[in-house]
C-alpha cells in the first residue's frame, strides 16, 4: 500500500508501527474482522431503510450495496434477489 507523502504525526507513526508488527495471519484476521464489521453496518442501514426481512434477502441486499457498482455483478445479485421469497 502506498503511503502518503505528507509527514506523519506521532499517532500515525505509532499506528503504522503496530500494523507493521502484525504477522500475516494477524493481518488477515484484522482484514476479515473489518470486512465483517462493514457488512454489519450496511445490514443495519438496509434494515433501517427497508424494514425487517428474511436473512437471505438481507444478505443479497448487502451484497448489492457492496458490489453493485459493477454492472455484471449487479445483474447477478439482482437475479438472486428476484429468486428470494419475501
Amino acid at each position: 500500500m502506498a503511503r502518503s507523502t505528507q509527514p506523519e504525526t506521532d499517532v500515525q507513526q505509532r499506528f503504522q508501527a503496530s500494523i507493521d508488527a502484525l504477522s500475516p495471519y494477524e493481518r488477515v484476521q484484522r482484514a476479515t474482522a473489518m470486512f465483517q464489521w462493514s457488512r454489519e453496518i450496511i445490514a443495519r442501514r438496509v434494515l433501517a431503510q427497508l424494514g425487517p426481512m428474511d436473512p437471505e434477502r438481507l444478505k443479497w441486499e448487502v451484497a448489492l450495496r457492496q458490489y453493485g457498482a459493477d454492472p455484471r455483478t449487479r445483474a447477478m445479485i439482482e437475479r438472486r434477489l428476484a429468486s428470494v421469497s419475501d
